[in-house]
């Protein structure tokens, strides 16, 4: 379940955020892609929790899991 991850219009232009704080998914997942580790991340986002971005990894698989159309 991700309970953490929220979608509001009026925060961040409703990019997916971690537990509404303005700290999007797509920015964690930078972090992790850049080889910084959740416990990097968290000592970096003092507001963030471990499993904050472990939940915020298991969005973008999920996203990515996803089947798309158009795209060559």
């Amino acid at each position: 379940m991700l309970n953490r991850i929220s979608v509001d219009p009026r925060v961040c232009d409703g990019k997916p955020t971690i537990r509404g704080l303005r700290i999007t998914v797509d920015f964690v997942l930078k972090l992790l892609g850049d080889g910084y580790t959740a416990d990097e991340i968290v000592q970096e986002y003092p507001e963030l929790e471990k499993e904050d971005v472990y939940q915020a990894a298991k969005y973008g698989a999920w996203l990515a899991s996803e089947t798309t159309s158009g795209m060559a």
